[in-house]
């Protein structure tokens, strides 16, 4: 019989947990009702006791690791205060959100334990086989281009899952009994000082957001009157940005552009766009609710990061273009350029 354990942590407040901790606690559910296991969920942060009551519900046993040592991300407590919880609840089986604070420590805990750790996981559930039933993980491999189900023998085993493959868990918040668990907190060598982030006009990517916005080399080629006008693309770029709130994403080919004098492309770019905005081949995989694909020239809807868009929108001048057709739920033709300049007047109409 296994034992379940979900790792998670809390936000920037201290008292709640991530939306992507939520997420691995469906996923642990799932899978404990699935294969019988009794399931434990570990809370790791500054006052995991008080985040504690969002999970309550769940029966699951509660272990949480507080205080001032876990306020901040660090590789030495956040590793000796997960290695304590996993020895804490005799866990067989570790899920952990793959979040920045877990992604850079779960390795470390798995091989102090002697365990085994996958990455990347979008599904956990029971399954038959030759010895009866076994938990297997479904991964991707090569940017999502290769799908893997792995099952392993060894414990105790570490999955990270990745954000958006399960919904939220979404109980009544109740009391909760939590079992306190002691750390011995090792010397620390860091201090956090405080956060520099950039402002808000000028922050482009955004996980959480409801639409992925992903603007194609299209933007920064000859319009229709012969002429380049970047500067008019990046201002109705960021002003969208701006006033939905949406995330920014890319076409390797628009990343890839360079400036004058630089090796490559030599062409105006939009400079607010870097690698970090690229979306599938060597980029990310987003996993946003909403897409709108613009001036894509039929590229972008065919990317490998799209795929994982819920309801997937373009607009394009191609009407016959097959990858627009084939990998959009809805097709605008039009000129992309027109159409963001009616969205954002009437976007900013609603805004006043």
């Amino acid at each position: 019989m296994e034992t379940i354990l979900v790792l998670t942590h809390v936000d920037d407040s201290g008292a709640a947990l991530t939306r992507a901790s939520l997420e691995t606690v469906t996923a642990g559910l799932e899978l404990s009702r699935q294969s019988g296991s009794s399931l434990a969920i570990g809370i790791l942060g500054l006052d995991a006791e008080a985040a504690a009551g969002a999970v309550a519900a769940t029966g699951a046993r509660l272990l949480a690791v507080s205080g001032e040592a876990f306020a901040q991300a660090r590789y030495a407590t956040d590793a000796a205060g997960c290695e304590a919880l996993c020895r804490a609840a005799q866990a067989t089986v570790i899920l952990a959100p793959s979040s920045a604070r877990f992604a850079r420590i779960a390795a470390g805990v798995a091989h102090r334990l002697g365990g085994v750790i996958d990455t990347h996981i979008a599904e956990v559930q029971m399954a038959a086989n030759a010895g009866g039933q076994a938990i297997e993980a479904t991964r991707w491999f090569y940017r999502q281009r290769i799908e893997a189900v792995i099952s392993r023998e060894l414990r105790p085993w570490f999955l990270l899952l990745d954000a958006g493959t399960h919904a939220a868990y979404a109980g009544e918040p109740v009391a909760a009994q939590v079992e306190s668990i002691a750390v011995a907190v090792p010397a620390v060598r860091t201090v956090v000082e405080g956060f520099r982030a950039p402002m808000r006009g000028t922050q482009t990517i955004r996980p959480d957001a409801r639409l992925l916005f992903v603007a194609g080399a299209g933007w920064t080629k000859k319009q229709p009157d012969g002429q380049i006008h970047v500067s008019e693309a990046g201002e109705q770029i960021l002003s969208f940005l701006r006033l939905s709130g949406a995330s920014l994403g890319s076409s390797k080919s628009l990343t890839d552009q360079k400036a004058d004098g630089q090796a490559g492309e030599d062409q105006p770019v939009l400079p607010f766009l870097t690698h970090l905005n690229q979306i599938g081949q060597t980029g990310s995989t987003p996993r946003h609710p909403k897409g709108l694909s613009t001036c894509c020239h039929g590229e972008e809807p065919h990317a490998v990061g799209w795929r994982f868009i819920s309801e997937r929108r373009a607009i394009s001048l191609d009407a016959n273009c097959g990858w627009t057709r084939g990998k959009a739920d809805v097709v605008y033709v039009a000129d992309a350029f027109q159409v963001m300049a009616r969205v954002n007047a009437l976007l900013e109409a609603r805004k006043q």
